[in-house]
């Protein structure tokens, strides 16, 4: 950890020319990742990793440098150079940091840093059991567990002087079944803002493991799914992959600021059935996207996107506020301090509706049930998607009938919105990692199951 006095100096070297704003990103993180395959350690590391970043700016327009020294002289000379890339004289910005803020909103008992790498190696153990043990059609198992403790100060000329803590474990188990005429897949990976108390407080290994033979299993015994457009059916939890892939992005500073996003400009308007209510929380109590701080050291808040149908809110850094001219929701994220933080998500969902998950089912003649979402891809000017259903099954006369395999969802985040027709009340939240301009960030989707009155589905049993 640098002093404040160095921190200060840094800053005002940064400001030295005709800069109007300047930030010092501190990171010391220790991490662990390790994997199993076919029952075998594959691999094992720990790693501590320490830097710095500097970001120098005026206006919106930023230049940014890292480093892994932390010696005053070397930090001195990459915050002046830095600084040269805005000719002129000083603004005579006076840096005056406060205090140090280090309120930790949330709660971790065990940091894995203090667990013996045999007790991680272990889980790993225990996932692939139990995940063979489902059935003899297992023929393959991979299991990942990563965690890590991540220690960052952030000060700026503002003023800001804060410490966080972000302390997260998960664990990934894939499983392969397979017979004489195909191989299926099954996945499952739960985490959170925990630390190793998680295996006894929110995960049980061999159920988590179990789980993803389950849908392993159901897919190696499904019949192709038929292809054509139908009302779709997509279940709470990692079914918000869809509405942060194809809506959440599009509603990010990082898009909308430049134009680049199809939500741009929409703001006060309705651009969602009216039974659509989107939060992004980066507050909630041990929330896999949560934090104290965001990336600029300011606190994190709950943001409504859209309620009852109508855009409320962007996610907005700093910098892209003075861009919007409108004010920053504390949304700047970054991986590392090799990153500099733009506007990203945290945990996004769709709230809870009336709706129970039997009266959405009752309620379709006919149509596709998206149990699990798999990966997909969006195109980020349009939210144009195509997303694999990882479990799915067909609905007829108001029932759950045979399972399928093989659906693809097609269509668009701005028409999908506006065809939601009922919202569950069972709202889930599940755990994945996003990737975008500042890096590789975890994060939560979410939603209760929601119905999707007519969506193209794709399916290799041709047209119902």
């Amino acid at each position: 950890m640098l002093s404040k006095h160095v921190i200060t100096h840094v800053l005002e070297a940064a400001l030295s020319t005709n800069a109007d704003f300047a930030e010092v990103f501190i990171e010391d993180k220790f991490q662990t990742s390790a994997s199993l395959l076919d029952s075998k350690i594959d691999k094992v590391n720990n790693a501590k990793i320490s830097g710095i970043g500097i970001r120098v700016a005026r206006d919106y327009h930023v230049v940014y440098g890292y480093t892994n020294s932390k010696k005053e002289d070397d930090l001195v000379q990459l915050a002046t150079d830095l600084a040269q890339s805005f000719k002129g004289e000083s603004r005579g910005i006076k840096v005056e940091l406060g205090e140090l803020q280090s309120e930790q909103a949330h709660k971790v008992k065990i940091l894995p840093s203090e667990v013996p790498i045999e007790d991680k190696v272990a889980i790993l153990k225990r996932a692939d059991k139990a995940a063979r043990a489902y059935s003899d059609e297992i023929t393959q198992v991979s299991v990942r567990y990563a965690d890590y403790v991540q220690n960052v100060w952030i000060a700026n000329s503002k003023g800001t002087y804060v410490k966080d803590q972000r302390v997260r474990t998960r664990l990934a188990i894939g499983s392969v079944a397979s017979n004489e005429k195909t191989k299926q897949q099954g996945f499952n990976g739960p985490g959170g803002f925990y630390g190793f108390e998680i295996f006894e407080d929110l995960i049980d290994v061999e159920e988590a493991a179990k789980e993803a033979s389950r849908i392993a299993i159901q897919n190696l015994h499904a019949e192709e799914c038929p292809s054509g457009s139908m009302p779709v059916i997509i279940d709470n939890g990692f079914g918000g992959v869809i509405f942060h892939e194809a809506v959440g992005h599009s509603l990010e500073a990082t898009a909308v600021a430049k134009g680049a996003s199809v939500f741009t400009g929409k703001k006060g308007e309705k651009i969602a059935s009216e039974l659509v209510t989107a939060i992004d929380d980066g507050t909630i109590p041990n929330g896999w996207g949560s934090a104290t701080y965001d990336d600029e050291g300011n606190k994190q808040k709950r943001r409504v996107l859209i309620k009852d149908g109508v855009l409320k809110s962007y996610m907005i850094d700093d910098l892209n506020a003075k861009r919007m001219d409108e004010p920053g929701t504390h949304s700047g994220r970054r991986e590392s301090y090799r990153y500099a933080p733009t506007s990203r998500m945290t945990n996004t969902y769709i709230d809870n509706g009336e709706s129970t998950f039997e009266d959405i089912i009752k309620n379709t003649e006919y149509g596709l049930y998206a149990k699990k979402m798999g990966g997909g891809s969006v195109q980020p000017a349009t939210g144009d998607f195509n997303f694999a259903v990882m479990e799915g099954y067909i609905v007829r006369n108001g029932e759950i009938q045979e399972p399928v395999r093989g659906a693809t969802l097609v269509g668009s985040g701005k028409d999908a919105l506006q065809k939601i027709d009922m919202v569950g009340n069972n709202l889930l939240r599940a755990q994945g990692m996003c990737g975008s301009a500042s890096g590789s960030i975890p994060t939560d989707v979410g939603q209760p199951t929601i119905r999707v009155s007519e969506m193209t589905v794709g399916g290799r049993k041709g047209a119902n």
